[in-house]
């Protein structure tokens, strides 16, 4: 299947606003495809729908289908936790759980007995500490707190933490927009190699990171998905006015 999500008919709202308008989408596989458009457009609605932490906030409300590997998420008898799961995200701001370093990265492996014993543990949480691009730096301190961690090694250390549950997809909430210059950078050049076994879905505010980054663009404005395609075309030929406006900076 070459599309990963398919998005059909979607609306959704909080309380009575109605945040997302019949939002038809489809995602490519092992690809990153950046969703961007100004602030309060729908972005992170999008995101937190296609793994269901739409749903945790309170008197919220969905229309539509969002399939997973042609399979609709939102069908009665589908696993929340599950979807989760298979579908990580990776917030604006890193939030590290009160734990070691260590334990960190092995809650999930616990949480979802993904290992028998605790040598099995122990690579496993290595491994993802280097598929992050944090274990050089931690490897004689993996049982000090997270927290003393700088915020940009935090991230990192929440994307380890995140693969350790072997999702399929990783979503990402403008996951740099509170790193300094030289930890956007690990990020980004972290989910440039992962895009190889990864569908990434990555939310930016940044033009020039959308362009590094991009496989394919999503235009989004005032709830409404405007243009998508691939990220040369959509960059250097938009179709619609309102793209073409915001690729210029008019807002």
């Amino acid at each position: 299947m070459p599309y990963h999500i398919q998005v059909r008919n979607l609306n959704a709202w909080y309380n009575n606003q109605q945040v997302l308008k019949d939002i038809n989408i489809e995602i490519p596989r092992r690809k990153i495809t950046v969703i961007m458009g100004p602030s309060g457009c729908g972005k992170t609605t999008l995101l937190k729908i296609f793994n269901r932490f739409f749903e945790l906030t309170d008197h919220t409300r969905l229309e539509g289908e969002v399939l997973v590997d042609g399979e609709n998420i939102y069908a009665s008898d589908i696993d929340q936790t599950e979807v989760r799961k298979r579908v990580g995200l990776l917030s604006q701001r890193p939030t590290p759980l009160p734990m070691s370093i260590y334990d960190n990265v092995a809650y999930g492996l616990r949480i979802h007995r993904m290992k028998k014993d605790s040598h099995a543990c122990k690579n496993a949480v290595q491994h993802y500490l280097e598929l992050a691009g944090l274990l050089d730096e931690v490897n004689k301190r993996l049982h000090d707190p997270a927290n003393a961690l700088s915020i940009g090694q935090q991230q990192r250390l929440c994307l380890a933490r995140g693969l350790a549950v072997e999702p399929e997809i990783i979503l990402g909430d403008e996951p740099t927009s509170a790193l300094d210059l030289i930890s956007s950078q690990h990020i980004e050049h972290k989910l440039l190699e992962l895009k190889e076994n990864y569908t990434t879905v990555f939310v930016t505010h940044t033009l020039r990171q959308a362009k590094r980054l991009a496989d394919y663009v999503v235009f989004m404005y005032m709830g409404e998905v405007i243009e998508a395609g691939l990220a040369k075309q959509v960059f250097e030929q938009p179709q619609q006015e309102h793209t073409r406006a915001y690729l210029a900076g008019v807002f």
